[in-house]
């Protein structure tokens, strides 16, 4: 299988071939300064007016192979707004500069899965996100997928290596293949009760054959009170108005009794969609969206050079920190050697820097999905 792994990637081979010409060039002549260089994204994707960054756990695996850098990053789960330095590597060139691609590669997905999950997140609140979306990418990058989408927002995640990851135990329903192949939603509804572990949510999917509410009735009806939902996946080109039927499949279910069973809806689930369903659903299964999301877009560029400022065109040169104000409640970009005491440049009291050293011992993350919920909390709005 075309499969890179870390071996791949200390070696230099997952990197762009100019940083490889490049390096051989500047070793054989020599060359070696001491650079700053930063990472940012000048824009998000339309939209997004911020987002969440993610990847630094598996970036400081890199990063710790290198010798003899100085590292400052955002914490994982922060929120960034663009044109922010979220991460500045300081030292000399040729230690770090086969490694651009792969940081940038990792923080780029990472962070871009993350920042979607928690755009759903903000919408349905304390309605339930799981992760559907290792059916959507590469095996060979499952875990990391379902474990950003974890630390950015999602209650839990439907792949067994993904769940594992989190320390979590997977989550999911009964595929339609079930049903199919045993020949009725009732009696596979049966044999799922009758072999898997009772600690696991029997939830009913009720749109293979029959009408939904109909089958919503069936599955209630045999399970009782084991019956911890029932699952919506029809195919667009059956499902009409989804409000009105996920309404419907609620009507029926609370005039019988099973006003406790719970309402899962997937297929083509996003932001948008969800905002406009949370009130009547319960639980969302969200795949395309999360593998698919739109990269937030970091590039890393050197802004310093033997301590003295320097940047390409479009660039502003020198190193830079991002500060917090508690007092203002506000964020600057700040030229570091002109405020080297982290001071508010509108009400001149004492700031924070947000760029700090990785932390170590480095938190699970099941804390990170905290902060990242914690910093969510605090927006006003996702669109």
């Amino acid at each position: 299988m075309l499969i890179s792994n870390f071996d791949d990637i200390i070696d230099g081979l997952t990197a762009d071939s100019y940083f490889l010409r490049t390096f051989r060039i500047l070793k054989e002549k020599g060359v070696n300064k001491k650079v700053v260089a930063e990472i940012k994204a000048s824009s998000f994707p339309p939209g997004y007016n911020w987002a969440i960054f993610a990847g630094i756990n598996e970036a400081r695996l890199i990063l710790n192979e290198l010798k003899d850098i100085e590292v400052l990053s955002l914490k994982e789960g922060s929120i960034f707004y663009p044109d922010e330095p979220v991460l500045t590597i300081k030292g000399n060139y040729l230690d770090f500069a086969i490694f651009e691609t792969a940081l940038l590669g990792i923080l780029c997905q990472a962070s871009a899965v993350a920042t979607k999950a928690a755009r759903i997140k903000k919408i349905i609140g304390s309605k339930e996100l799981i992760s559907f979306g290792s059916r959507r990418a590469h095996p060979s990058i499952t875990a990391h997928l379902e474990r950003n989408a974890y630390i950015g927002g999602c209650d839990g995640v439907s792949s067994i290596i993904g769940a594992k990851v989190i320390n979590q135990t997977p989550r999911g329903t009964m595929p339609h293949s079930l049903i199919l192949l045993i020949g009725s939603l009732k009696e596979a509804l049966k044999a799922f009760d009758d072999v898997i572990e009772k600690d696991i949510p029997r939830i009913a999917l009720i749109d293979t054959f029959c009408d939904e509410k109909f089958e919503a009735i069936e599955a209630a009806r045999l399970l009782g009170e084991r019956l911890y939902a029932v699952r919506l996946d029809t195919p667009s080109s059956r499902r009409g108005n989804v409000r009105k039927i996920v309404e419907e499949v609620r009507w029926e279910l609370d005039i019988r009794g099973f006003e406790k069973v719970k309402i899962v809806l997937s297929g083509g689930i996003d932001e948008y969609i969800a905002k406009d369903l949370c009130d009547v659903v319960d639980i969302f299964g969200v795949g395309t969206a999360l593998t698919n999301a739109p990269i937030i877009n970091f590039s890393m560029d050197i802004v310093e050079i033997e301590e003295e400022p320097i940047a390409k065109r479009g660039k502003k040169s020198g190193q830079k920190d991002l500060i917090y104000c508690p007092v203002c409640d506000k964020r600057f970009v700040v030229f570091k050697e002109k405020n080297p005491e982290f001071i508010c440049p509108a009400c001149k009291s004492k700031a924070t820097s947000l760029l700090v050293p990785i932390e170590e011992p480095y938190p699970d993350d099941a804390t990170i999905r905290k902060r990242t919920l914690e910093n969510i909390s605090k927006i006003d709005s996702v669109f």
